[in-house]
């Protein structure tokens, strides 16, 4: 039974890894990773501001057509 994975074990991977690869790969998609993580946290915020600026615009057209709705039934 597994019961787990030890410490040499994960130097022993990462050894064969670098080897296979070179430093040189594996630093190239480190960057690569790391970019395209920025680039998705960047779309995730400017998502969430337009939503919120399309909430405030919709909050004060509602309101604004409310007081104007409120003002034609008192005339």
């Amino acid at each position: 039974m597994l019961s787990g994975i030890s410490l040499w074990q994960l130097l022993i991977v990462l050894a064969i890894v670098v080897m296979l690869f070179g430093t040189k790969r594996i630093r190239s998609l480190g960057s690569d990773l790391g970019g395209a993580f920025k680039g998705f946290r960047d779309a995730v915020k400017d998502g969430e501001s337009s939503l919120e600026g399309n909430k405030k615009n919709a909050d004060s057209l509602a309101s604004s057509g409310f007081e104007k709705s409120k003002d034609s039934v008192r005339s």
